[in-house]
């Protein structure tokens, strides 16, 4: 979305960084392949709540080229007054909490004095379980081992079910309705770090494949995963330099003002129940 409204370098790295060639793919079959991607990602389906959105606070008119956002990716361009930077941002976080259900909240500390745009992103999965844990069993607590050898008493989520499981490596495909799976796997001791690094879409695709159907007494403990990063120190090392640099070329959001990225940011936030998510 950002490459919109770029140009020169600026606009060459952000579309570089996708993987794209652009000697042999031209800039608008980029950007029709993100507009397949987002509205396969936002197909209602009665089985699962999946939808990607995007959404733009921005101060002034937009350029007419960058208007373009809206057409190719769905999006929303709200006109925003940043002039009292905490009204703002109570805006944009009011908005995706609404926009999450609730799910990302705070997702803006702080603005600069100088934000001119905000561009916010975010992916909402909500999906039953093809085979719910037992209402009743879920309020049961289990033991639980926290680490060297102590073990704490918590509420776990319990199942005697036929699963696809991997004996090799402790691994258990449970399944959401609409085609979509979660893995959860049990490292051997000591072997978190070296899982972590192993992990891929290859990698998923051949634990998948290995797995046979048997039954299972499965427990998981009730839990909440949740990450925030800045990226301001990684999408340069993925080639995305100059869009942070205050001679960024942006004159394609507007060319009244020097426009450059000063942050960004990406949350997650995964909390399955007995239903799914």
């Amino acid at each position: 979305m950002l490459s919109l409204g770029a140009r020169s370098a600026t606009k060459t790295q952000i579309l570089q960084s996708l993987g794209s060639n652009l000697t042999h793919t031209s800039e608008p079959a980029i950007h029709q392949g993100c507009q397949l991607l987002v509205h396969a990602l936002s197909v209602p389906s009665k089985d699962l709540d999946l939808k990607m959105e995007s959404v733009l606070f921005i101060k002034k008119e937009l350029q007419k080229n960058f208007d373009n956002v809206k057409r190719l990716y769905e999006s929303e361009v709200l006109s925003t007054d940043f002039s009292t930077t905490s009204t703002a941002w109570e805006r944009i976080d009011s908005y995706v909490e609404k926009e999450t259900k609730g799910k990302v909240v705070d997702l803006i500390q702080c603005l600069e004095l100088l934000t001119a745009m905000v561009l916010e992103n975010h992916i909402f999965f909500k999906a039953k379980w093809e085979k719910p844990f037992n209402l009743e069993d879920a309020s049961k607590s289990f033991p639980f081992l926290v680490g060297k050898g102590t073990t704490v008493q918590v509420l776990m989520m319990h199942q005697v079910e036929q699963f696809a499981f991997g004996v090799d490596l402790e691994l258990l495909q449970k399944d959401y309705s609409g085609e979509i799976m979660a893995f959860f796997v049990l490292p051997g001791q000591g072997n978190m770090r070296q899982l972590e690094q192993a992990l891929s879409a290859r990698t998923l695709r051949k634990w998948s494949h290995s797995l046979q159907k048997r039954w299972i007494e499965v427990l998981i403990p009730k839990f909440s995963i949740s990450a925030s990063y800045d990226l301001e120190t990684i999408l340069p090392k993925m080639g995305i330099q100059h869009a942070f640099d205050k001679n960024a070329h942006f004159s394609g959001i507007t060319k009244k003002d020097f426009l450059w990225v000063s942050k960004v940011s990406w949350s997650m936030k995964y909390c399955p129940d007995w239903k799914g998510l």
